[in-house]
């Protein structure tokens, strides 16, 4: 048998993380508050310099919808910052961990076609609701009030459960790191953003997510490059990951054994070993280096349900294909959507799969809580890893939480208050009750993060159970904008029959399989599986058969008509960008691109993956090979493209700051609206 990895400093501890914090807890309030202060500072400066230099004016249709002047690699990289939650950070190691090969690939491609096919409903938006400002707004002008307040209820459970998990994944993070509180950490770490969305709104998310997915993707390659070329190779982790399935019970016991001598081997119910040792259950020949995984396919089942619903109920996603331009729309979702595959599937395939080859003493809990990227920094860097992932983790975190918050800023602004408050509602009221909503938001999910604590729920619990919530509202949105056919009774009758549905069955299937209804029997594989399942296929089947029978034969100029704008702001707006020859052959190209990417991701090369059963040496290299490529293209290209498109306005900033040229006044929407020569150019400068 081959030689374990070192662990003689890691044995008899009751965990990896059971000793001192490899970080101060002064570290842990620095981190929070710090960067939170500092990318405040930052953003804002920026925000202030474009309407001095770049001629930007900030009303409340700049604040909400960026210009919708977004052009195509900035579109790129806030896609990828807004769908790197904590949890792609953290739980697609912890699947790895549990499964191996076959849990980064599930997560990544489970969680990627979403993206691709939101492009279909970006150009959508853009062919039939040029002024939208919300998915709401669309619900209501097509299918009245009933609706409305049904969908407002799926939109805002979307944003609370996404900003949940980063928080929960976040806190868990800075507490394991440096010993912080994890109560205080959990109502502070929303706070770091608070102060630029607050003050610049949805361009200075833009300008931040930017930033952030530069810095998430160098230490992304730092890790995978130190894993695989500096510090291991491919054949080392190939050899520990089958040493690691070779281990007898006495063996794992020997190695893996608290003061009492307890086995972590098997946990109470007989399953899943307390620590990653010996074989996997449901794994071809118990191998880790294999996609014949079962818990592999049903959590990768899972996953493509859950996250339909925190893609396409989610307003953030709605408002960055708003804010984008509409030859930028289509293409910034499908290279969003393949750069962020790189983040789950590559850090996991080298964080995760060497945490279980290194055999380091990772806990169940801990893992499931998403502490096998810190265990490995840790491992690999000393507190230096731990300050490389502690950032990381802040960048996913203040990215998401900041499009999340001007996304509930805005459903509350357009679809609460304008709707049903102040119909004759005037920019500058909407820009005010926008900025009090992302700080009351802020304070909502600090305290409910530390009532999800309490109660128990862990982040890869929460991250399981989303599509049994959401999932219901995914097919009745789909269909708002793709089928004039699509009615009102059977979307609300789908979206809550879904929901009711799923639980249901979650339920049930919990107590049939653990003969108990616990936190633990809900969050285990099947009564999720089934609980999704039966959410987004009940929905689907009652949307249809309604809409069959009773037909909406919906008029598309009613979008155009109905929903409006607040201020007179057309900057974005021209009537070039919207030619409908254009729009056509762009719906037609991310509809090919899109349908065909996923089919690919999600069929295609699982089934050419299968022939290989437990991997060889050489095609576990090939594997890892793809995933450090991809994260080095997908790096060097979110990095420069975004600087590259925005080059002309840059410069115009740069030269303005000093002092190179006369600083240009603040574009006026009326001057935008009469002149559309102006117009195109100054949209150029923006972002």
């Amino acid at each position: 048998m081959l030689e374990t990895p070192p662990l003689a400093e890691y044995r008899y501890k009751d965990s990896f993380f059971g000793g001192t914090p490899p970080l101060s807890e002064a570290t842990g309030y620095v981190l929070v508050l710090g960067f939170g202060a500092f990318f405040s500072i930052l953003t804002t400066i920026m925000v202030w310099l474009d309407p001095k230099y770049g001629g930007t004016e900030i009303t409340s249709e700049q604040f909400n919808t960026a210009g919708r002047s977004v052009k195509t690699g900035l579109t790129a990289a806030v896609i990828v910052s807004q769908w790197t939650w904590a949890a792609t950070l953290l739980q697609s190691s912890n699947v790895a961990w549990q499964y191996g090969v076959s849990g980064p690939f599930w997560y990544a491609s489970g969680a990627t076609i979403q993206v691709l096919l939101f492009g279909i409903l970006a150009i959508e938006i853009k062919r039939k609701a040029p002024k939208a400002h919300t998915v709401l707004e669309l619900v209501r002008a097509r299918w009245g009030r009933a609706a409305h307040l049904t969908f407002m209820y799926f939109a805002f459970m979307a944003n609370i459960i996404v900003t949940s998990m980063l928080l929960l994944g976040g806190a868990a993070t800075v507490n394991a790191l440096t010993g912080m509180n994890i109560n205080v950490a959990s109502f502070l770490i929303p706070w770091g953003v608070i102060v630029y969305t607050m003050a610049g709104g949805l361009k200075a998310t833009f300008m931040a997510s930017y930033i952030h997915t530069a810095i998430i993707f160098l230490i992304l390659v730092t890790f995978v490059f130190t894993v695989y070329i500096k510090q291991y190779s491919t054949d080392l982790v190939f050899d520990w990951l089958k040493n690691t399935v070779a281990m007898t019970d006495a063996q794992c016991k020997a190695i893996f054994a608290d003061k009492s001598g307890s086995s972590f081997f098997l946990d109470s119910d007989g399953e899943r070993g307390q620590y990653a040792c010996g074989p996997v259950a449901d794994n071809e020949k118990g191998e880790y280096l294999t996609m014949l995984s079962g818990g592999g396919l049903m959590f990768g089942i899972i996953n493509i349900i859950g996250n339909f619903g925190t893609v396409f109920v989610d307003q953030s996603y709605w408002q960055s294909a708003i804010a984008a331009k509409p030859a930028s729309a289509h293409k910034g979702y499908l290279l969003g959507g393949l750069v962020w595959f790189t983040i789950p599937f590559t850090l996991a395939t080298s964080m995760g799969l060497s945490s279980t080859a290194l055999m380091l003493p990772i806990t169940a809990a801990e893992a499931s809580a998403g502490l096998v990227p810190p265990a490995v920094a840790v491992h690999l860097f000393g507190s230096g890893g731990a300050s490389m992932i502690a950032i990381m983790l802040f960048m996913a975190i203040v990215s998401t939480g900041s499009a999340e918050s001007i996304a509930v800023s805005s459903l509350v602004s357009y679809d609460i208050y304008r709707e049903y408050m102040n119909k004759a509602a005037t920019g500058p009221q909407i820009l005010w009750v926008s900025r009090c909503v992302i700080v009351a938001f802020g304070l909502f999910m600090g305290v409910l993060s530390i009532i999800l604590l309490n109660i128990g729920l862990s982040l890869g619990w929460v991250y399981l159970f989303m599509g049994i919530m959401i999932g219901s509202a995914v097919v009745p949105l789909w269909n708002m904008m793709t089928w004039d056919k699509a009615n009102a009774t059977g979307a609300v009758a789908a979206a809550w029959g879904g929901m009711i549905l799923g639980v249901i069955v979650w339920i049930i299937t919990a107590s049939i399989e653990s003969d108990e209804v616990s936190i633990k029997s809900l969050g285990k594989n099947w009564p999720m599986l089934l609980g999704n399942v039966t959410a987004i296929f009940s929905s689907a089947l009652i949307h249809y058969a309604s809409s069959v029978a009773y037909p909406q034969n919906f008029d598309w100029e009613i979008f155009k008509r109905d929903i409006t704008l607040v201020e007179d702001d057309q900057a974005g707006l021209d009537d070039e960008d919207f030619d409908p020859a254009f729009l056509e052959e762009a719906l037609v190209w991310i509809k090919q691109w899109g349908i065909g990417l996923s089919i690919v991701l999600c069929v295609v090369w699982p089934i050419l993956s299968l022939p290989a059963g437990v991997f060889t040496r050489d095609y576990f290299a090939f594997w890892v090979f793809i995933a450090i490529l991809w994260g080095f293209i997908s790096t060097a290209v979110i990095i420069v493209l975004p600087v590259y498109e925005s080059r002309e306005g840059l410069m115009k900033v740069l030269n303005g700051v000093l002092g190179r040229n006369q600083a240009p006044a603040a574009t006026s929407s009326k001057k935008a609206a009469s002149s559309k020569e102006g117009a195109g150019s100054k949209r150029g400068a923006q972002v």
